[in-house]
């Protein structure tokens, strides 16, 4: 099964972009974040008119998580318990041919030092903890989404730049780490190892011709979801202006493909 995750910063202002992205590679899970929108007014109908249904958890304006299938998924659950910020809508999870994926929208944190930095800090220990009371590393779990946290120097286009700024402080690292050391593993690196391959850049600067992007967005599953893994890929030209006239997101989708 094709399994995508993608930062689509806002379902309606992209859903021209979210349809050719749903022809283009025919998913049978896309998890979207910063859906920006309610429930209510989500596009549910352009969505079924190309064969597809949507599972939400959204909010006004900002953040929101959904879960974009052809068929219907089984368990699903929007937030988490213990989430310090509840009225947030950042996790969305369900469990579809016997994997459970839990698609997350995490804290931002804005700058060191500021109150949306302890939230964010506080939001993943939260996210940790229930996945660690509600879940085994022994069954397949993919936990994917916009971490906006950078896992290593080669995720980033210069790690001295980098250094210590917000995405990539050392607190945020070790709250990544803490996931990965409960049984998380990196599926886009199984099978792609080489620096330089990045899944947002800044509309700012002119950062996405010059290279200048982060690898900010993941796909991470326990030991028996990695040997499920057989492929992953980025689709970095989602996020040319291409034949479309929306802007594109400042994301680009992250595609992993699962055998059961």
């Amino acid at each position: 099964m094709k399994i995508i995750t993608w930062n689509v910063n806002s379902i309606r202002t992209r859903l021209e972009r979210v349809l050719g992205v749903l022809e283009r590679h025919q998913p049978d899970l896309l998890c979207l974040q910063e859906t920006k929108v309610v429930d209510e007014d989500f596009p549910h109908e352009a969505l079924r008119e190309v064969g597809y249904r949507a599972d939400v958890h959204g909010q006004k304006t900002y953040n929101g998580v959904a879960l974009l299938s052809r068929e219907p998924l089984d368990d699903v659950v929007n937030g988490f318990a213990g989430n310090p910020a509840p009225e947030q809508a950042r996790v969305i999870s369900c469990t579809y041919q016997g994997v459970r994926f839990i698609n997350a929208y995490v804290v931002n944190g804005k700058d060191i030092g500021t109150p949306h930095y302890e939230l964010k800090l506080k939001w993943l220990d939260a996210l940790a903890t229930w996945i660690d009371r509600l879940h085994s590393a022994d069954q397949p779990l993919v936990l994917l989404g916009d971490f906006n946290i950078i896992p290593e120097d080669r995720d980033c286009w210069d790690a001295e730049y980098w250094q210590d700024r917000i995405l990539n402080s050392k607190p945020e690292k070790r709250a990544l780490q803490t996931l990965m050391d409960w049984g998380l593993n990196d599926l886009y690196r199984k099978h792609n190892q080489e620096d330089g391959k990045y899944s947002w850049w800044d509309y700012r600067a002119g950062r996405f011709p010059r290279g200048h992007g982060l690898r900010i967005d993941l796909a991470l599953g326990t030991a028996p979801a990695l040997q499920m893994c057989n492929s992953s890929e980025i689709d970095r030209d989602e996020r040319k202006k291409g034949k479309w006239e929306a802007k594109p997101s400042d994301h680009a989708p992250v595609i992993v493909t699962l055998e059961p």
